[in-house]
């Protein structure tokens, strides 16, 4: 009985994950294709070393980096709705884009420079200012609220961590408004900084957090049956949360610090998944991330072609059409409502 009610949803899953893997593979294509120049530039990377150059130093390090962002946001965002068990949850609940932020704006004023005339010494600093801002934040949140037991408790503390740390940044951008432009990049979200350096680095991050997202799945499994069924299993909910917390803030601040504040991915992607499969978290949260990257990359691609050679903010375009998607499923689900 078992074997006949899941194999179907993992033969789906696998067609899923096929499907997925072939989308990234366009899109990279696609990504590598679209900017100032077009096709043009790929047609002459051999005889043109500028066109080498345009395609294999600036486009794909940044079709990639999208994709990583999106994969992070995505698999972030599985995990939260699944720790918090709410539909409705994000990656940026527990503080961590504010932390990021802030983490960023101090990154640039203590550099000195504009974000786009910044050393590679310098960036990479500046990612790991964003970073440190991101566990920063998800520690106090954790401090604040006391214990990981406690999701509501734990929620609440992270709207009022994310609250004082964007305050906090505000005032270090009035006090130094050199930075606001570069920052302005960084709030509307961006893909055009990510190298070949932030790609090894974000898919080494997103690596790890698959592993640890696979070695706690049971635990995801477990409080979707509530937390009474869940400890009468046995799994130690307490270090278990801890862990998924580290993801969490990992995936997250992983992200932020290499394109910014990147609305709706990591809300979308797991509502997308859910929709198309029905398995267990193990394989549905590396689904959500490959669904997150496909998105991102998508919305990067499209930021990119509209306003050709100029560019959209991908984090306003995601914002526009994750909004739109969000508003098409709660009137669906108002009209299935009233019709039963």
């Amino acid at each position: 009985m078992n074997e006949r009610i899941v194999a179907p949803g993992a033969r789906r899953s696998l067609w899923l994950a096929l499907a997925l893997l072939l989308a990234a593979l366009a899109l990279l294509l696609a990504g590598a294709s679209v900017g100032s120049t077009g096709w043009e530039s790929v047609l002459r990377m051999r005889s043109d070393p500028v066109a080498w150059q345009i395609v294999m130093d600036i486009r794909l390090p940044r079709s990639l980096g999208a994709w990583l962002a999106g994969a992070l946001l995505g698999l972030a965002g599985a995990v939260a709705q699944g720790l918090f068990r709410n539909p409705l949850a994000d990656p940026y609940l527990l503080g961590s884009a504010s932390g990021a932020a802030l983490g960023s704006a101090l990154g640039l004023v203590l550099a000195g420079a504009p974000l786009a005339g910044l050393s590679l010494p310098q960036h990479l600093g500046m990612t790991g200012m964003a970073f440190a801002g991101a566990a920063l934040a998800v520690l106090l949140t954790v401090v604040l609220a006391r214990n990981v037991q406690n999701t509501l408790r734990l929620l609440l503390a992270g709207v009022i961590v994310g609250v004082v740390l964007g305050a906090a940044r505000d005032l270090l951008e009035l006090g130094h408004p050199q930075i606001l432009q570069a920052m302005q990049s960084f709030t509307l979200g961006t893909s055009a900084f990510v190298g070949w350096e932030g790609c090894a680095l974000m898919a080494a991050v997103a690596l790890v957090c698959a592993v640890a997202t696979w070695g706690c799945a049971r635990l995801l499994d477990g409080l979707t049956l509530g937390e009474a069924t869940a400890r009468s299993l046995g799994l130690p909910l307490a270090q278990l949360r801890c862990g998924l917390i580290a993801v969490l803030a990992l995936a997250t601040g992983t992200s932020v610090a290499h394109t910014g504040l990147i609305a709706f991915v990591g809300l979308a992607a797991p509502h997308l998944v859910r929709s198309l499969v029905h398995v267990g978290h193990g394989r549905s949260t590396l689904l959500a991330g490959a669904m997150g990257g496909a998105l991102l990359l998508a919305a990067d691609i499209l930021a990119r072609w509209l306003i050709a050679p100029q560019e959209l903010p991908v984090g306003v375009l995601t914002a526009a059409l994750g909004g739109s998607y969000l508003l098409w499923r709660m009137h669906r689900g108002t009209r299935a409502g009233r019709a039963v």
